[in-house]
């Protein structure tokens, strides 16, 4: 259906285009109903990578047993997302597909190196999860594809998840962090940092990383943070609460990995 009328919106739990459709902010009059395809749900290990299928909620990413020891963070952010109804219906290929710089469980998948999976009637393509935001709410998925799922690889280290919004649940965050400190090693650590809503898209920040694998101190890994975003002012919040958040997390998430 997608190859012979690409232009359809694909659609599943609805929790975000349904907004979109009340607001009459949706140009898209046709929509591709996808909440039936029970094999999009699947989260499974595959080739030693944890695989995500798109149409999984944020309650089955919360009770799978393989997401809570792989991936810890994820099922965090997946209890940040909106309430419990919420929870049940939307889906992470949505989160992911939405493209909403403040999405809760994107820096996580940027974090964790993650890899979309795309399908289309004339086969399969995967994209490093760095290359599949091109702008704000804008992606590389081709007319005609859909995502179908979610590949992670290993994740060796101590992950850490906040999101800081107005309220406990039902918000948009203000801004979200998801990080990964490898073990110790002779040659340093590696450091794996991401965040949301610093910026039109999710962003690794490269520079902290590599100012934090290297062993500076907090306070100089806290500068190089926030020279590198760069968020602004809006209704939510301002540029400068964000970057300050932002060091201050980053200070709960690399104490937090020293004690452990």
């Amino acid at each position: 259906m997608l190859r012979d009328e690409p232009t359809l919106t694909p659609l599943a739990g609805c929790t975000d285009l349904y907004v979109a459709l009340n607001f009459g902010t949706l140009k898209d009059t046709r929509f591709l109903d996808l909440w039936r395809l029970d094999r999009l749900r699947k989260i499974e290990l595959r080739g030693g990578a944890l695989s995500i299928g798109a149409l999984a909620t944020f309650t089955d990413l919360i009770r799978s047993t393989l997401v809570r020891k792989r991936l810890p963070m994820l099922a965090a952010a997946a209890r940040d997302v909106g309430g419990v109804q919420i929870q049940n219906r939307g889906t992470i290929g949505g989160n992911v597909a939405n493209a909403s710089p403040a999405g809760d469980t994107l820096p996580v998948l940027a974090a964790a190196d993650a890899v979309v999976v795309l399908q289309q009637a004339g086969g399969i393509r995967r994209v490093p999860f760095d290359g599949f935001y091109t702008g704000y709410r804008q992606t590389v998925r081709r007319p005609g594809e859909l995502i179908v799922g979610i590949e992670i690889p290993p994740v060796r280290g101590r992950q850490f998840f906040r999101k800081v919004g107005t309220r406990a649940a039902q918000a948009i965050s203000k801004i979200v962090m998801a990080g990964i400190l490898g073990p110790a090693t002779g040659s340093g650590r590696t450091a794996r940092i991401a965040l949301g809503s610093v910026a039109p898209t999710v962003v690794r920040v490269p520079r902290t990383e590599a100012a934090l694998a290297s062993g500076a101190s907090i306070e100089a890994v806290q500068r190089t943070l926030m020279e590198e975003i760069a968020p602004i002012d809006d209704l939510r919040s301002t540029a400068e609460y964000r970057r300050r958040v932002a060091a201050n997390l980053l200070a709960r998430f690399v104490c937090g990995a020293s004690r452990g």
